[in-house]
């Protein structure tokens, strides 16, 4: 999850950072133009006035503070831009824009997550289809082996899960053990694993606690999906 901080080094920046935040974009263009504050200004953190704003939501801030030259992928300490945030709060508008202005999918947080992986764990749907419209790696796992199609099985986010299986994601075992549809049966939502299934996981799978798919529910409706998919795979 990405966290703001918003530690300031000037009085100015100060009031620069607030006026992101709040989206005043009267006083952030009165700050930008008095020359004193500079608009890839930063706080002890890495983080800048455009991903505050970003994060934020404010589109008409995003926008002057691009069109004053922010570098839009500049990196925080923990490796997020800009594109991060607004994805992680979902900002599909804010996403489309920083798109148009060069806005890259390629960087990863220190522990190896995604914009798409952020998006995919708040179920933004439009934002994950901007970004991987724009070259996000459906099958870019964090570094503990999670993935966004098992963030969203684990969730139960069965739009974003159709639209993910569109790019060919990995329905096998994950470096962390595991599969999206052991994820989804420990969810217990029937859809996500029908979804899956149909898609062509394998229920005869085991985890890395040796553990099938139908180990880990008491569902009956669950466990007759998986036993119908059983079937077809062992004759």
């Amino acid at each position: 999850m990405c966290r703001m901080s918003f530690k300031k080094e000037t009085p100015l920046a100060n009031a620069a950072f607030w006026a992101a935040r709040r989206g005043n974009l009267a006083l952030l263009k009165l700050l930008l133009n008095s020359g004193r504050v500079d608009v890839d200004c930063r706080d002890s953190h890495g983080t800048t006035l455009l991903m505050v704003a970003a994060y934020a939501g404010h589109i008409d801030c995003v926008r002057e503070l691009v069109l004053q030259g922010a570098d839009i992928n500049l990196q925080r300490e923990s490796g997020t831009t800009a594109l991060f945030f607004a994805a992680q709060q979902g900002h599909n508008d804010v996403v489309r824009f920083l798109f148009g202005f060069g806005a890259s999918t390629e960087f990863r947080t220190k522990d190896g997550a995604t914009a798409l992986f952020l998006a995919a764990q708040g179920g933004y749907l439009d934002v994950i289809r901007l970004l991987l419209a724009s070259g996000a790696k459906v099958n870019q796992p964090r570094q503990d082996g999670t993935t966004a199609l098992l963030k969203a099985a684990n969730k139960g986010y069965n739009d974003v899960i159709k639209e993910l299986l569109k790019f060919s994601p990995t329905l096998g075992i994950l470096k962390n053990g595991t599969s999206a549809l052991h994820a989804a049966v420990l969810s217990g939502n029937i859809k996500t694993v029908a979804l899956l299934l149909e898609a062509g996981a394998d229920p005869s799978l085991r985890n890395k606690a040796n553990e099938l798919p139908a180990e880990l529910t008491k569902n009956e409706r669950i466990l007759r999906l998986l036993r119908s998919k059983e079937g077809p795979r062992k004759s």
